[in-house]
């Protein structure tokens, strides 16, 4: 995994959670707080989740095969989405389970100072992870938004963990609050309550992640900025004048497939054609490295039948009429 794939927050937050799910166990067992076992669960998922992400992106190093052509980039797509089922199935429906039994039979919280000292360390924990996880995020998100980069980034892991993180504070700050009313009011409903808000967060989280990442599965183009560049560099103004169309498709996250028709005046020779199609193929790799597999077919503009609009099926080079002549 490259370090776009945010290896560095994936094993910061995978060391803080395992620590915190021990401490957090404890403190389970101590006070019988079920917001502290919803979090402990919490942290065993979200550990699994962090393991399921190195994985992915050790298997994505794969070498291409004859029966996958492409290699494996999409791996790391694959275990990202697991890793919302993960969060959901795991963290977010426990919660929910636990926090109904509670409010249903409730109980007082003994040892009051354990579940309270463990959310303490807890929260200086996942703040230290969720650091590290911005710095890493910051280093390619540009000028984007946070909700932008989550939105566009090609790379699973570092929106994964910055989600996660991020649920994960929001959690402990619940957990926190729930154990607080509980141990102000004597009445252990509000623990309860607690863990049932950590579950309807831990899905919503969830739900976000696999909509995501199922963009990913399906495949994206490229960003705007690189489509620009490939564009730019395809077009030489001698050989090749312009571009018919053009298809660009993410097979990982730092591979990037480049199908174009491209313009080329009708009293080239071939070997001209070759050369011109060889020389646009290095300028694109130059402008954008990850442009690693690229298919480049010549054809005859026709202004007539690229007149005919921007739909494929019409579009000089599309499964409709021919743009050649």
């Amino acid at each position: 995994m490259s370090a776009s794939g945010g290896t560095k927050a994936i094993v910061a937050a995978l060391a803080a959670n395992l620590a915190i799910a021990a401490a957090k166990f404890v403190a389970f067992l101590f006070s019988g707080s079920s917001s502290m076992l919803a979090e402990s669960v919490h942290s065993v998922a979200d550990s699994g989740n962090q393991g399921l992400l190195l994985l992915g992106g050790k298997k994505a190093q794969r070498e291409a095969t004859p029966q996958h052509p492409f290699g494996y980039g999409r791996e790391r797509y694959i275990y990202a989405f697991l890793v919302s089922i993960v969060l959901f199935s795991v963290g977010g429906m426990f919660a929910i389970y636990e926090g109904y039994e509670k409010i249903k039979h409730p109980h007082e919280i003994e040892a009051w100072y354990w579940p309270v000292g463990v959310l303490a360390f807890a929260i200086i924990a996942e703040s230290f992870s969720f650091r590290t996880a911005i710095k890493e995020s910051n280093e390619t998100r540009g000028n984007l938004s946070w909700t932008e980069f989550v939105r566009r980034a090609k790379a699973p892991e570092l929106p994964v963990v910055l989600l996660e993180d991020l649920g994960a504070l929001i959690g402990l700050v619940l957990a926190l609050g729930g154990v607080g009313i509980a141990l102000a009011t004597g009445d252990g409903v509000w623990d309860g309550i607690g863990t049932l808000c950590i579950g309807v967060l831990l899905i919503l989280i969830a739900l976000i992640l696999a909509a995501e990442t199922k963009s990913l599965l399906l495949g994206e183009s490229a960003g705007p900025d690189e489509v620009e560049k490939i564009k730019a560099a395809v077009v030489d103004s001698d050989t090749v004048t312009g571009i018919i169309h053009m298809r660009t498709l993410h097979l990982g996250p730092e591979e990037l497939l480049v199908a174009a028709k491209i313009a080329v005046k009708h009293d080239n020779t071939a070997s001209e054609v070759a050369d011109a199609i060889n020389a646009a193929e290095d300028r694109i790799r130059n402008a954008v490295p990850i442009a690693r597999v690229i298919y480049l077919e010549p054809d005859i503009y026709s202004e007539s039948v690229a007149a005919a609009g921007s739909d494929p099926a019409k579009s000089p080079g599309g499964p409709g009429p021919s743009a050649a002549h």
